[in-house]
């Protein structure tokens, strides 16, 4: 099922129906954000859109919304494109698990095709344009940016990939956020204390195997290319760059190599965020870009970002839910049912679970917490019980609505860490988090009234899998 670049999957998705080219003549800007937010507005099941026919940009074509639906994620797993979100956490889960794939080095790749290392110019490589109209300038959002820990070079696990905003600052220079919580802010506190420039590579319009594995919150020494194998079912492919000891993703469009420059910060910012605010401006890092690469009339993939809910939230809904559960699991194996991550990016969780006694639900919700990508995000779990689908909302309300007594089962934890950019965090990166603990009370929980539940009738699964069976004709 593994694709063989982007082309490959973008190929499949017009096959399947689920991507839209538009080859009217649009404007950059407001066009491009306009449409694919207008596109975002209309559900769940929107295709990806191409645009072929920009305005003052010549042969340019950018792909947008690319992951941004439940049936492109399913195109995305090889799974057929009406799979339930449900079917799809589980099966994300299960490749989870098959975590390490070894990965297939090759010695050339299709960007190779084209390569520049004098007068680097951003502004004529690629299309550029604002996502949002208060956007301090022109972003880079869905690359994979790739770094290594310089304590531990030959630990392959401990390099990085990752996706981190970069504002294009100049021809050759671009302003990043490493969010603290995160991989490279790491390698670079590494770099900055031997005085030292970060290497880094960027790669642009990747397969979306990486690009689901780089937004995922996995563990510190877990390799992110080793995890694209294991969604996609097959070894992924990289290749070595050529400036610095790092691994490249083989199906990228476009590649720059270069160097956060130790010690430089420069102001970056506003940028419209996932959070549906501006983040305002602040001193960030600096990378120089020395050499570039990209195919022949190269795809721009480009990740529009505002108001939930957009790509993003579809890019990294699962894939931030599945790790929860997965350390969830190992330290509640018998307990712990499934887990929904899919808001604002893991700020509210939704936990099922079974119960050993009472107060277990709210022991999980601390828990939870505790995981790399809880500290800092997770600020509201919710816990129901193992009869109660989290990716339910219905079902969650109720559970909230009969099963929450706001004297015992509301904690408030006061002051904890959270990602800066959430803008109820005050100061910046601490906050007050909270747990909704919605599950039926148990022994020695003794209040309510909880002994006459309700069943449904009988051979309603039964009837699911016929009444699914009958649309899909």
């Amino acid at each position: 099922m593994a694709y063989k670049d982007f082309r490959d999957f973008l190929n499949t998705l017009e096959k399947e129906g689920q991507l839209l080219k538009i080859t009217d003549e649009v404007k950059p800007e407001p066009d491009i954000s306009a449409a694919t937010r207008a596109a975002s507005n209309l559900g769940d099941q929107t295709p990806a859109l191409m645009f072929t026919n920009i305005y003052g940009y010549n042969d340019a074509k950018i792909a947008m919304n690319v992951m941004g639906s439940w049936p492109n994620h399913a195109l995305m797993m090889g799974m057929p494109k009406n799979t339930p979100l449900k079917v799809q956490f589980f099966e994300f889960a299960r490749r989870y698990s098959t975590f390490p794939m070894p990965v297939q080095r090759e010695e050339t790749a299709p960007f190779h095709e084209v390569e520049i290392t004098e007068d680097i110019n951003l502004f004529e490589i690629l299309p550029l344009f604002r996502l949002n109209q208060g956007d301090g300038g022109f972003y880079i959002d869905k690359a994979c940016v790739i770094s290594r820990d310089l304590e531990d070079p030959e630990n392959f696990g401990k390099q990085n990939v990752g996706i981190y905003r970069m504002q294009v600052k100049g021809k050759d220079r671009l302003g990043i956020q490493p969010v603290p919580q995160h991989d490279i802010a790491i390698h670079l506190r590494q770099a900055e204390e031997r005085g030292e420039n970060l290497p880094v590579a960027i790669a642009l319009g990747c397969e979306p195997a990486i690009t689901t594995a780089a937004a995922t919150p996995l563990l510190y020494d877990q390799s992110e290319y080793e995890m694209a194998g294991a969604i996609q079912g097959e070894p992924y492919r990289i290749v070595k760059a050529k400036d610095a000891d790092l691994d490249i993703p083989w199906g990228a469009e476009v590649v720059l190599e270069g160097e956060i420059l130790a010690g430089e910060r420069e102001f970056e910012g506003p940028f419209g965020e996932f959070t549906g605010h501006y983040s305002g401006g602040r001193s960030m890092p600096v990378i120089k870009i020395n050499r570039v690469y990209h195919r022949k009339n190269p795809i721009f993939e480009h990740l529009y970002i505002g108001m939930p809910w957009t790509e993003t939230d579809y890019m990294i809904g699962v894939n931030t839910s599945v790790p929860l559960y997965q350390q969830l699991k190992e330290a509640y194996p018998n307990e712990i049912v499934a887990v929904n991550a899919m808001y604002t990016h893991g700020l509210v969780a939704i936990i099922s679970t079974k119960r050993r006694y009472g107060g277990f639900a709210k022991a999980v919700g601390m828990r939870a917490m505790t995981t790399p990508h809880g500290l800092g995000y997770c600020k509201m779990i919710i816990v129901v019980d193992e009869d109660v689908d989290p990716f339910n909302l219905p079902q969650v309300m109720w559970a909230l609505s009969t099963k929450l007594h706001p004297k015992h089962d509301v904690i408030v934890i006061p002051d904890l860490s959270i990602m800066p950019l959430d803008p109820g965090a005050n100061p910046a990166g601490i906050t007050h988090k909270l747990i909704l603990d919605a599950t039926t009370p148990l022994a020695p929980e003794t209040r309510g009234h909880y002994d006459q539940p309700l069943d449904s009738p009988p051979g309603v699964e039964k009837w699911e899998k016929i009444i699914q069976q009958l649309l899909q004709k």
